[in-house]
């Protein structure tokens, strides 16, 4: 029966699933903090790529396209989110600034899927604010957007 780390306490737990690889304690350190600071950026930047999109999309229609713009912002972030976590570095421009990558909790890279599916939740879970909470009762501080879409936060010099 396979044996994994429940989170650094010395604790072990059996489970008849595939265990997940251990995620070293200084790979988690600050990471809450640093995820802040990386979602501010991440919103400058989502929001600036919008504005600039939109004006340029409004332009280029002569106006008429006003009314078809608005949701222009989900979708940039969709696509900022997916695009940036599933490339090489693994990390949107504000998470690479703080020093962060978004793995698999497998510890794979995160394929476009799962890093877009993840900033969708993210975005959702805004609208409910006490799930962000679930940070901090998970061992490796794993947010429940990030558990539904399979990956883990990790400092990347870690």
């Amino acid at each position: 029966m396979p044996m994994f780390d429940a989170g650094g306490d010395d604790r072990r737990f059996y489970s008849q699933a595939e265990p997940r690889p251990l995620v070293p304690r200084a790979a988690l350190v600050g990471v809450r903090i640093r995820r802040i600071a990386a979602l501010c950026l991440d919103l400058v930047l989502v929001s600036v790529l919008s504005v600039g999109l939109w004006v340029g999309l409004l332009v280029l229609s002569f106006g008429l396209s006003a009314l078809l713009l608005p949701p222009l912002f989900p979708l940039v972030a969709f696509f900022y989110n997916g695009l940036t976590v599933s490339g090489w570095r693994m990390a949107t421009l504000g998470q690479r600034a703080m020093d962060l990558e978004v793995r698999l909790a497998s510890g794979e890279p995160a394929p476009f899927l799962n890093a877009a599916v993840h900033g969708v939740l993210f975005y959702v879970s805004w609208l409910f604010p006490p799930l962000l909470l679930v940070t901090f009762v998970t061992s490796d501080k794993r947010c429940l957007h990030d558990i539904l879409a399979d990956v883990i936060v990790l400092r990347r010099s870690a």
